[in-house]
């Protein structure tokens, strides 16, 4: 498969500087690194703070790679819902495709070292921060070679190693946590950054304004990043926040509204966030994007909302569309080109389920690992109180 090189026609989204190399060093785009720089489609919004610049210094090579991971993530999604209807996934699910340009536009602007946490719609950031698809799947089944060895769930997956740290099933608990993270990074001279994720629903929570202050107050390096997807549950933001205007809602901690359906929007405001969260302290980050699915497996997610509401917005601001189109557009790639990318991604979700479903479930003992008191002598019963399952060590 051969992938060609930006061609040099002009553009009013590119910069001259990508002419300067000419048709006989050209190379294919899978390494080609060379800088370029596009325009964001929409500008930000500042509050006590300026504005990055809309122009965002990418390369063909990131932009294929932000087609392929967001690709990679929806699929996964889709999978997902499928193994749920199958029952093979239980309890609580919460889907996250629509909002993919958060996960693969936030990594292209961070390192392992800068810590993410956030709420239970999780499963993309975790494949964001390098975890592995069948890990993904065997934790969504309870399988002992989960990310977190089956016993989180959907709500709870974790990757220390990359510095993720979960996945949190409280609606805003993790926001306290993460600046927790920022107050450890401080005092180790970490020089990195603690992004802390919720959505609009957990943003007129107080833990959230205590956390905040006391961040202010200390010069924490937190980024407190609203995935604002217009629906708290089943509560629309008009119906919920007499101020939707969550970027400022810190008051006296500086914000950003950013196109969060934009991958490259949102790598530049995440750089910027970066830096300014080093050298000032603490800042919020308003992400305007949307989810498909309802709030959870459980929620249909058309009685509040309309079906040509989601199916527009599908048309107009899809995060892997406007992808697709900057690749097509700059002659980055061909369609055929993109479609045996997507057909690849498929097979390789197939596989990374089929196989989970050979991992093992975890051994009944599991149930007691991890505990902080010992020889408590608790027992677990079944439903009925009756038969005896387990007692811990």
């Amino acid at each position: 498969m051969a992938l060609s090189r930006l061609s040099s026609r002009s553009n009013t989204f590119l910069k001259p500087a990508i002419t300067a190399f000419p048709s006989s060093i050209r190379r294919h785009v899978s390494t080609d690194s060379s800088p370029i720089t596009i325009e964001t489609a929409v500008p930000f919004t500042s509050h006590l703070c300026e504005s990055p610049s809309r122009s965002v210094e990418t390369s063909s090579e990131e932009i294929l790679a932000f087609f392929r991971d967001m690709a990679r993530m929806r699929r996964m999604e889709i999978a997902a819902d499928s193994l749920y209807k199958a029952k093979l996934i239980r309890g609580f699910c919460h889907l996250y495709d629509g909002q993919e340009a958060l996960a693969v536009g936030m990594e292209a602007a961070i390192t392992k070292k800068d810590a993410i946490i956030t709420s239970y719609r999780d499963h993309c950031t975790f494949i964001g921060r390098g975890g592995k698809l069948v890990d993904a799947f065997s934790e969504l089944m309870g399988r002992k070679t989960g990310c977190s060895h089956g016993k989180g769930g959907s709500m709870h997956f974790y990757k220390k190693d990359a510095s993720f740290y979960g996945g949190h099933g409280i609606v805003g608990a993790q926001i306290p946590l993460g600046c927790g993270l920022a107050f450890a990074q401080k005092y180790n001279k970490d020089e990195a950054v603690t992004f802390a994720l919720y959505g609009d629903g957990a943003a007129n929570q107080g833990q959230l304004f205590e956390a905040l202050n006391i961040s202010a107050l200390w010069d924490l390096p937190a980024i407190l990043v609203c995935e604002n997807n217009h629906y708290g549950m089943g509560t629309a933001t008009w119906r919920s926040a007499k101020s939707p205007a969550y970027f400022k809602r810190g008051d006296y901690v500086p914000g950003l509204k950013v196109d969060g359906m934009d991958a490259l929007a949102v790598k530049q405001a995440c750089k910027f966030a970066k830096e300014h969260a080093l050298k000032n302290g603490p800042i919020i980050l308003e992400m305007d994007t949307y989810r498909y699915h309802g709030h959870s497996m459980s929620d249909p997610g058309s009685t509040y909302r309309t079906r040509d509401e989601i199916s527009g917005v599908r048309q107009v601001r899809d995060p892997i569309e406007r992808v697709r189109k900057l690749l097509l557009t700059h002659d980055i790639a061909t369609e055929k080109e993109l479609k045996d990318m997507e057909k690849e991604i498929r097979k390789e979700v197939d596989d990374a389920v089929a196989q989970a479903k050979e991992s093992p479930i975890p051994d009944a003992s599991e149930l007691f690992t991890n505990m902080y008191v010992k020889d408590c002598g608790v027992e677990s019963f079944g439903a009925d109180r009756k038969e005896l399952k387990v007692t811990l060590p």
